[in-house]
């Protein structure tokens, strides 16, 4: 796993952003699959705002609640729509985001399992939660997990609830596996904060093991963990990880 530290939050976004700009840059028909959450509004205005041509790329989410249809405040299609897809105006035949509303939530989930297999992932972006989690595959996910409904732990429940204001947040998801995950072609996680040092670490420098689901990442030819100073802050090996991204020009890398 290659790991990148940055300054702060706006820097962790500008590397996110130049990443995905050369990768369009060379397939204009360029498969992203998204996350929600805090970390990643920051990349999504750049996108927003930039003169990217998104017009044939494709578009996958990693999760969804059980029970939330596209017009729900909380829903992650609305929240992905309203902070990147819109802005983009890119055709809705290349948007696929799973349906928590489906009527029938495992034909959903193979379904969702085919779109990918038919067009591949070519640059899937992350964060990770406090317990760990990437996408909404909790500690104890089997690393070989597909697309499946997953229950959530108490402390996902919590992070999300103010989406929620006063209704209780739902108790299961639609999520993309782990397997799923670590099939993308490249992957980008993100991670800002020093609520998040503890997680990053374990992450990056423990074992591999399914109660810490993103150390999975440690087996993906091409994952690029980026991360600010406040997040990286417990990394045993923070002043190497700097040195080689600084000096990676000298590989040609």
């Amino acid at each position: 796993m290659e790991v990148v530290i940055k300054a702060d939050p706006e820097e962790v976004a500008s590397e996110a952003y130049e990443t995905i700009a050369s990768a369009l840059a060379k397939k204009p028909d360029l498969a992203l699959g998204l996350a929600t959450g805090r970390t990643p509004q920051r990349l999504y205005r750049l996108l927003r705002e930039s003169r990217l041509a998104f017009a044939a790329a494709r578009f996958f989410n990693l999760d969804e609640f059980v029970g939330l249809g596209p017009p729900h405040r909380a829903s992650f299609w609305r929240f992905l729509h309203e902070h990147l897809i819109d802005a983009l105006r890119v055709p809705a035949s290349n948007v696929r985001f799973l349906r928590g509303d489906a009527p029938d939530l495992a034909a959903e989930c193979e379904a969702y399992e085919e779109a990918i297999r038919a067009r591949g992932i070519d640059l899937q972006i992350l964060g990770v939660g406090r317990n760990g989690h990437i996408a909404f595959n909790e500690p104890g996910s089997s690393l070989g997990s597909r697309t499946r409904v997953k229950t959530l732990e108490a402390t996902s429940r919590q992070d999300y609830a103010p989406m929620f204001g006063d209704e209780t947040p739902p108790s299961f998801s639609l999520t993309m596996g782990i397997g799923t995950i670590m099939e993308s072609r490249r992957v980008l996680l993100l991670a800002t904060g020093v609520e998040k040092a503890q997680i990053v670490q374990r992450m990056i420098e423990g074992p591999v093991m399914a109660e810490v689901p993103g150390s999975a990442l440690q087996f993906h030819a091409r994952a690029t963990a980026i991360v600010d100073e406040a997040a990286a802050s417990m990394l045993a090996r923070r002043d190497y990880w700097k040195w080689v991204y600084a000096n990676k020009w000298r590989v040609g890398q």
